[in-house]
């Protein structure tokens, strides 16, 4: 089942790339695809605190939101050049230029990018404290706002679209295995040459 589920992709490059909004469960899903294919996971806020060795929060905090994007712009570069398993980037990363030249090449490629869509009632339920949220810190309402001025950018730079409302991170994840079969099995029927 292993090698069925697992895509193929384009290399050097990850296997998947998942984007989405604060609270729609890039991690969790990349970590629960991590473990249906037996691969890493590598979650882009977390390079950024391991390379400036202090958490989001304290980054926005001590040296502002364009020193945060800077470093999130550096680990989503070499997480895109260097990593072959799961990659799970932060919510705002598609907002970065070079960041979205980066994804188009690689979906160009036969890169999968998935965008994991919420819906803002489950999205507050899922993020439980705002403090680790420096776009939501003091005003949770704001979510909508944020979201909402980033779901065209998500749609732009996804290959495929998730609602994870109703489904666990491992529920997404054979979610997106099924939209893969479904994907692949197309790709082979309109291939010339091919029976219908």
């Amino acid at each position: 089942m292993l090698s069925q589920s697992l895509p193929s992709s384009p290399h050097p490059g990850p296997t998947v790339v998942l984007c989405g909004p604060m609270g729609s469960g890039k991690s969790s899903v990349g970590r629960a695809l991590a473990r249906r294919w037996q691969l890493v996971t590598l979650d882009t806020d977390e390079e950024v605190e391991t390379t400036a060795g202090k958490s989001v929060t304290e980054i926005f905090a001590d040296a502002g939101e364009a020193r945060f994007r800077e470093l999130e712009r550096e680990a989503v570069s070499r997480a895109m050049e260097c990593h072959d398993g799961i990659v799970a980037l932060g919510g705002g990363a598609v907002l970065d230029l070079t960041t979205r030249t980066a994804l188009g090449r690689y979906a160009a490629a036969g890169g999968i990018i998935v965008f994991l869509d919420v819906t803002a009632p489950v999205a507050a339920e899922r993020i439980a404290r705002a403090a680790t949220r420096p776009l939501l810190a003091g005003d949770p309402d704001r979510w909508q706002l944020v979201a909402d001025d980033r779901h065209p950018v998500y749609e732009q730079v996804s290959t495929l679209q998730v609602l994870t409302d109703d489904f666990t991170p491992d529920g997404v994840a054979a979610e997106i295995e099924r939209l893969l079969q479904v994907a692949r099995t197309a790709a082979v029927g309109s291939t010339p040459g091919q029976a219908p």
